[in-house]
C-alpha cells in the first residue's frame, strides 16, 4: 500500500478528491472544508440529519455510509485520529433541515471532544439542535458494569444502519437518538488481531505480534486487547469471540439477531466465511434466530490483519430498521 502513496499531498485529502470524484451521483464536497462531505441526493425538509464521522483508515466506514437509508453527512478525519470540530460544523450546517441533527460516533476521547465543541457551536452560532448518541459496542475494552467506557467498533455499522432507518421513517430528532442509543445498547462486538498495519504517517506498524501469535479483544487503532496467545483455528477463534459476546449480553433461544462478521482490512473473504459458518453452527445451537447477515468488511484498520464479530439483539423495531433499504457508495442494500 505504502508504495501507492504520494508524498506531494495529504493522503486523506487525495483519497477524499477521488472518493467525490467517483461517486459524484451520491456524495459531494461542502466548498468550505474539504474534509466535509455530504449527500447530493435531495433530503427531504423536516427530516432529521445523520453525521457520522472518525478518522480515515476505517474504509468503508465512514464515507462509505453517507447516502438514503442511512447517514446525510461525515466530517473525515486524518488516519485514525477524529475530526476537527470545523468539518463536524459545516457538514451540520449542510444537513440540517430544520428537525436537528444526531452525530454518531465511536467512543473515543478525541472524537468526544471535537463532536462536542461542534454541537456547541451549531447550537450558538446556528441555532441548530444537535443530539450525539456513541458506540460502545466492543466488549473486550471495559467490564460490563462500565458499558459507558467501552470503544466503539464494528458495531458502529449496525447503529449508523438504524439511526438512518429512524430518521428515513419520519421520527423526530429525539426519537432517533432513542434508536441510535437503543441499537448500541443491544449491540456486542469483539475482535482478534492477527497482524498490524503500517501507519503511512510514520510507517511503523500499529503493534508488534510474533508470527504465530494473535490478540483478542484488540481494538481497531492496535490498541491492546484481553491476551495475546498462539494463533488458533478459525472455528476456535470465532467461538471464542461468540462466547465471550453472549455471556456479556442475554440472547435467549427463539430472539432473533443480526450478524456481522468484520474483516480488518487484509483477512481474505474465505476466511471470514470461515467464521461465519462456525458463529451461525454456534447460534443455531442455542435456538438463535439469524434474521439478517454481513461478511466482509465494514469497518477496517487499513490493511490490519484479523476480524470482529458483532451481534445486534433485534426487536420488531431494531429488526425494521435493519431492514431498511440502503443505497450507500459502499453499502447497498434492496
Amino acid at each position: 500500500m505504502k508504495k501507492l502513496m504520494n508524498d506531494s499531498k495529504n493522503i486523506v485529502e487525495e483519497m477524499i478528491e477521488g472518493y467525490v470524484k467517483a461517486h459524484p451521483d451520491i456524495i459531494r464536497q461542502v466548498p468550505e472544508n474539504k474534509r466535509a462531505l455530504v449527500t447530493s441526493q435531495e433530503t427531504r425538509e423536516n427530516k432529521v440529519g445523520i453525521l457520522v464521522g472518525g478518522g480515515s483508515g476505517h474504509e468503508p466506514g465512514f464515507m462509505g455510509y453517507v447516502g438514503s437509508g442511512m447517514a446525510d453527512g461525515v466530517a473525515v478525519g486524518n488516519i485514525f485520529a477524529s475530526p476537527s470540530p470545523d468539518p463536524i460544523l459545516e457538514v451540520t450546517k449542510n444537513i440540517d433541515k430544520g428537525a436537528g441533527v444526531v452525530y454518531l460516533y465511536g467512543n473515543y476521547a478525541g472524537d468526544v471532544m471535537n463532536f462536542g465543541m461542534a454541537a456547541e457551536m451549531a447550537d450558538l452560532e446556528e441555532d441548530i439542535q444537535v443530539r450525539m448518541a456513541l458506540a460502545t459496542d466492543d466488549v473486550a475494552s471495559a467490564p460490563k458494569e462500565e458499558k459507558e467506557k467501552r470503544r466503539g467498533i464494528a458495531g458502529e455499522f449496525f447503529i449508523f444502519k438504524a439511526a438512518g432507518a429512524a430518521a428515513d421513517f419520519g421520527y423526530s430528532l429525539e426519537e432517533v437518538v432513542r434508536v441510535a442509543k437503543k441499537a448500541n445498547d443491544n449491540t456486542r462486538s469483539m475482535g482478534v488481531g492477527l497482524s498490524p498495519c503500517s501507519l503511512p504517517q510514520t510507517g511503523e506498524p500499529s503493534f508488534v505480534l510474533g508470527e504465530d501469535e494473535m490478540e483478542i479483544g484488540l481494538g481497531h487503532h492496535g490498541e491492546p486487547g484481553l491476551e495475546k496467545g498462539k494463533v488458533e483455528s478459525a472455528d476456535s477463534v470465532a467461538e471464542r469471540l461468540v462466547n465471550d459476546i453472549l455471556e456479556d449480553i442475554e440472547i435467549n433461544s427463539g430472539e432473533k439477531v443480526a450478524v456481522l462478521v468484520n474483516g480488518l482490512g487484509s483477512t481474505p473473504r474465505m476466511e471470514l466465511y470461515v467464521m461465519y459458518r462456525k458463529v451461525e453452527q454456534i447460534l443455531n445451537e442455542r435456538g438463535i434466530d439469524i434474521h439478517r447477515s454481513y461478511v466482509g468488511d465494514y469497518i477496517t484498520s487499513l490493511e490490519m490483519g484479523g476480524a470482529s464479530v458483532t451481534l445486534m439483539k433485534l426487536d420488531d423495531e431494531l429488526e425494521e430498521a435493519i431492514d431498511h433499504p440502503v443505497n450507500c457508495p459502499m453499502f447497498v442494500q434492496k
